[in-house]
């Protein structure tokens, strides 16, 4: 089970604003409340009023995946939605996030919510690999779809360290450097003045642990 909340449309209207062309992907998989369709089809609404007072004028084109997170069947079901998009707007968790990232690197993807809460789910596979930590604060729209709190071993947010070594972690050799991948993303974007930006010490406030969901 995953729970997310919509960030605040100013916010979201920060991320987009520089574009035109933008696909907001709904997600049918295990977030909740519901991020569909319906979800998507109102965050355009809202998207395109807000946008009208600050003169902006986008182009949505609103679809709902199957499931966000899973790489197969993101690929094939973003590959003939993509068209012209210059960004994508994600109504999902901060997997779907990153998998979405992942795959289409060029491409500007943001996060629509804010992850809360993740529950387990055992289905005997042999590998599962952490990309979010559900910090209730997410700044992927700042690190090319990255978490540098959860990727970096030290869970840096002003990286990288003094300690990185051909991209490698000094912490785990075996490991990508979180913030190495962060700049290579960056870069492919051009984007890489975001390097610049600093994060203030994290509010850990903002999720409180260990976490309780009320589901009615």
């Amino acid at each position: 089970m995953i729970v997310t909340t919509q960030k605040p449309l100013e916010e979201i209207l920060d991320f987009i604003a520089p574009y035109n062309n933008i696909l907001i992907a709904g997600c049918d998989g295990c977030t909740q409340p519901p991020r569909g369709l319906r979800e998507a089809e109102t965050l355009r609404q809202l998207l395109e009023l807000s946008g009208k007072l600050r003169g902006l004028n986008f182009k949505f084109k609103v679809i709902s995946m199957t499931k966000q997170c899973d790489s197969h069947l993101a690929a094939s079901e973003l590959k003939t939605q993509i068209d012209n998009a210059e960004a994508v707007l994600i109504l999902g968790c901060g997997v779907g996030v990153q998998t979405i990232a992942e795959l289409f690197p060029v491409l500007s993807v943001f996060p629509a919510q804010n992850t809360l809460f993740i529950g387990a789910e055992d289905r005997e596979v042999s590998t599962m690999w952490e990309r979010c930590s559900v910090c209730g604060d997410c700044v992927l729209d700042q690190t090319g779809g990255i978490c540098p709190l959860t990727r970096c071993t030290k869970g840096l947010l002003n990286g990288p360290c003094g300690g990185t070594n051909n991209g490698k972690c000094e912490v785990d050799p075996e490991k990508d450097c979180a913030w190495t991948l962060i700049y290579q993303r960056l870069e492919k974007q051009g984007k890489l003045d975001l390097m610049r930006q600093y994060y203030p010490p994290r509010n850990f406030q903002t999720v409180i642990r260990p976490g309780r969901v009320t589901t009615k």
